[in-house]
């Protein structure tokens, strides 16, 4: 009996964060609460991402270079990286008309395009485009 298993990433469609990786956020709750930083990475399908400077984690390595056989070798040490947070705790920083900066929901427009066929010939078609809620301006 053969049991037709999804891999979790498929189960709910396709998995999108409000967030993508270069976007200034600002953490609305826990312990780094208030913190700005930038997103440097994504994981959609666990919903979290890391936030340069925020949920900072020490990390104990063990000094590689003893080892013979390993080829990279790393000195030991307690390292200090950032952790991911989840997506829901952070809420996307944007600049409004007079320059300061504010927070946002995001919104999504269809925006008509023109697109380019192999063999020359155009035609129209839509894309979707990032909107800041506050603003109304495309992102």
């Amino acid at each position: 009996m053969s049991t037709n298993k999804k891999p979790s990433s498929l189960k709910s469609g396709v998995n999108k964060l409000h967030v993508i990786k270069g976007d200034r956020v600002k953490v609305i709750s826990g312990k780094d609460k208030g913190t700005v930083g930038e997103v440097i990475a994504v994981f959609p399908e666990r919903h979290k991402v890391t936030v340069a400077g925020v949920n900072i984690a020490k990390r104990h390595l063990k000094d590689s270079s003893a080892q013979p056989q390993g080829r990279s070798t790393t000195t030991g040490g307690i390292i200090s990286s950032e952790a991911p947070i989840h997506a829901s705790n952070v809420q996307l920083v944007v600049k409004n008309d007079s320059g300061n900066e504010v927070v946002t929901r995001v919104g999504y427009n269809r925006v008509e395009v023109t697109k380019r066929r192999p063999d020359g010939s155009e035609y129209k078609s839509t894309r979707s485009v990032r909107i800041a809620r506050v603003t109304g301006q495309e992102i």
